[in-house]
């Protein structure tokens, strides 16, 4: 069985309700997206944060959660913590009395936006189906605005895997880099909260979100 992790990457918040204290709202997000992925079946969760949000994480993250802090907001540099991880785990054991090189300790990755409260489980689980076939999936996002929910690859990543900001990539630009495009599958996406018309598009009818449905409580959509 393959070992998989998904990381939720706590990048910045660039927009937040009028009346919602900026901190509170990322605060509120990245609680929920976390609290989702630790009910997901047959992969591991972890956290990224940009260096100097450590606080973020530890205000969010369930006791045990992989912390990576990472140069920049990046897919790319959530995967090279994990590589960096891994090539630190092999070196402790190999270092070892009668040591050798541990196995990578993740087969499949996948990085997802924390500004998405209500994403489904669902949608996690199709970003990641992909890779039994492909060796890169994108989560495309929902509504008005450029970038991505999320990316998924094989480990180690492919060389030729582009940067990918989640704020402004697009599908076809991990495609355009690929050898062949049908390298990089396209999956279902969903809406990241990035603007009023992102809120008001949040069904109350559905379940999760508990920490972003509290701090909108006062604030109807």
């Amino acid at each position: 069985m393959n070992r998989r992790v998904v990381v939720a990457l706590l990048g910045p918040v660039t927009w937040a309700p009028p009346g919602i204290d900026p901190t509170r709202w990322r605060t509120a997000l990245a609680e929920d997206v976390v609290d989702l992925l630790a009910t997901l079946n047959e992969v591991e969760t972890a956290v990224a944060v940009p260096a100097g949000d450590r606080w973020l994480a530890d205000a969010v993250v369930w006791p045990g959660t992989t912390v990576y802090e990472v140069r920049e907001p990046t897919a790319n540099a959530v995967f090279a913590a994990l590589a960096a991880d891994h090539a630190a785990t092999s070196a402790d054991e190999a270092g070892s009395p009668g040591g050798a090189a541990a196995p990578a300790r993740y087969d499949q990755a996948a990085v997802v936006a924390a500004d998405a409260p209500d994403l489904p489980g669902l949608t996690v689980a199709k970003l990641l189906r992909p890779l039994s076939s492909r060796p890169v999936a994108v989560a495309p996002v929902e509504g008005s605005g450029p970038g991505l929910l999320g990316v998924a690859a094989r480990l180690p990543v492919p060389d030729w895997l582009p940067e990918v900001d989640l704020a402004t990539a697009a599908p076809a630009d991990v495609r355009a880099a690929a050898p062949r495009p049908g390298d990089v599958a396209v999956t279902a996406g969903w809406r990241r909260l990035r603007g009023p018309a992102d809120l008001a598009a949040l069904d109350p009818a559905f379940d999760g979100w508990d920490a972003t449905r509290a701090l909108l409580s006062p604030h109807p959509h």
